[in-house]
């Protein structure tokens, strides 16, 4: 099973109460952007799944880092340090060392979605336009979702990882990732439980904060993912003035996210490509 361990980048940490971010930044000019990713994932798992799209994304400010807990950003085995308002914290609180007073164009799949929703939420001016990536189970679906976290979390205490991930694979994929390859979670095995059970206990924030974000707009779904589901995604675009919803079913369609990224930074700096 391949991992995502090649990392010949320069450490660069940011300290946040309780974890050490680890971040780089590809600096080409221009509009500042800033990426996250998935929960168990990182910026370089991120890269294999195809869910980089700041790949190729040429003539910006690319900031990528490790959410607490993940990949080479330290955590500690605290539930409550990984609710995404904590997540948030973490962000906003990067967003004003790597580019103070500058508002940023934020892209994020599932819980970066859900961590630059609080965000934005919390901080509208600290940012100019979002791309909300596979949104995750939100509101009435969370619950369920939840209760799936916190049966993962006593299954990898009582057998391991290994568990896990064997769990992972037995579980159907989305049409539009069939081509990706098999992962393995870019977390320590030690954190993994206090990961899971606080993104058991965290939910997007409420309807009516979310209606208020005031920025462009691209919400990129997929079909046939549980743990993703469309109704999020077009609650979302209900919700969001002006959104706009893509939704991939092939990975054809997925293979087209990055460039759908680069012609929204474009259109919203007022540059051209």
């Amino acid at each position: 099973m391949p991992t995502v361990d090649v990392r010949p980048f320069e450490v660069r940490p940011f300290e946040v109460p309780g974890a050490v971010l680890d971040w780089e930044i590809s600096d080409e000019g221009g509009e500042p952007v800033v990426q996250l990713h998935g929960l168990t994932s990182s910026r370089y798992r991120d890269r294999v799944l195809d869910l980089d799209l700041g790949v190729g994304l040429s003539g910006t400010r690319l900031l990528r880092y490790d959410a607490r807990g993940h990949g080479r950003s330290t955590g500690r085995p605290v539930p409550e340090d990984y609710r995404w308002e904590r997540l948030a914290d973490d962000l906003l609180r990067l967003l004003d060392h790597v580019f103070p007073d500058e508002p940023v164009h934020g892209v994020g799949p599932s819980m970066g979605c859900a961590t630059l929703l609080h965000a934005i939420t919390r901080a509208p001016e600290r940012f100019s336009a979002l791309t909300l990536v596979v949104p995750s189970t939100a509101w009435e679906t969370r619950q369920a979702k939840a209760a799936d976290y916190l049966a993962a979390a006593d299954l990898v205490e009582a057998q391991g990882m290994a568990a896990f991930v064997e769990a992972g694979r037995l579980a159907p994929r989305p049409p539009a990732t069939v081509q990706a390859p098999e992962t393995v979670p870019d977390v320590r095995e030690d954190l993994l439980p206090a990961l899971l059970r606080g993104a058991a206990s965290t939910d997007y924030p409420p309807r009516e904060a979310v209606a208020g974000i005031a920025v462009p707009t691209a919400i990129l779904a997929w079909t046939e993912d549980p743990a993703h589901p469309l109704s999020t995604a077009q609650a979302l675009h209900d919700l969001i003035p002006g959104s706009r919803l893509v939704v991939a079913a092939t990975p054809a369609d997925l293979s087209t996210w990055p460039g759908r990224l680069h012609d929204q930074v474009v259109a919203v700096s007022g540059r051209e490509g």
